[in-house]
Formats: structure tokens, sequence, C-alpha cells
């Protein structure tokens, strides 16, 4: 079992920054794939970023550019950067885990979750 643990949230204005970091208890942290998702009110849960356990990543669309994640694998953490924060980009995110050294955009393909994060940015 591996517990996922997230911090950073806050309130921010727009064209601000925040970083997420999200503590894993996992043995075998690289051989974990990690993610963050995020859930706005009213919307479905969507895939924002994902690492594999070597440093491979990939962004969605919306904020790529902008968002960077990474990780650091003696730390058991991983981290997300949010640079130019958007209004639209309010919500929860959370950090996710998958027993994969391959990341993956879908939510069905994590097996752990953190508990969430809230991400206000004010316009």
């Amino acid at each position: 079992q591996v517990q996922l643990v997230e911090s950073g949230g806050g309130l921010v204005q727009a064209g601000g920054s925040l970083r997420l970091s999200c503590a894993a208890s996992a043995r075998t942290f690289s051989g974990y794939a990690m993610g963050w998702f995020r859930q706005a009110p009213g919307k479905e849960r969507e895939f924002v970023a994902a690492i594999s356990g070597s440093g491979t990543n990939t962004y969605a669309a919306s904020v790529k550019g902008r968002f960077a994640i990474s990780r650091d694998n003696a730390k058991n953490t991983v981290y997300l950067q949010m640079n130019s924060l958007k209004p639209e980009d309010t919500a929860v995110y959370y950090c996710v885990a998958r027993w994969s050294r391959i990341y993956s955009d879908s939510r069905y393909e994590y097996d752990y979750w953190g508990q969430g994060t809230q991400v206000t940015v004010s316009s």
C-alpha cells in the first residue's frame, strides 16, 4: 500500500506561481510512475501531468509550457511547479501513483491517490 500526501496548495492571483509537493510512502519509489490530476467544481477529473520512474514526462495541452512535473527519488517526492496560473486552473489537485515505469494519462491506470489539495486562482 502506498500513501500519498500532497501539500503546497493555496490561493494565488492570476499570473502567479505555486509548487505542489507529494510525498510517497513507497519502498521502491523509482518503480512508480507518478502523476497529477485535477477536478474543478462540476467538472470531470482531468489529467494534468505525469512522470515515469526515469523522469520522462507528459502534460495536458492546457498546462504545457506553464507547468513542470519533476521527482526526487531520494526523497520519495514528486513536484508540480505551476507558473502563469489562470482562474481556470482552480481545482482540487490530486497526486497519483502506479506500479509501472511507464506513465499514463488515464485516471483508471493509477492505483493510488492522495487526498487532494485545493488550488484557487483569483482573477
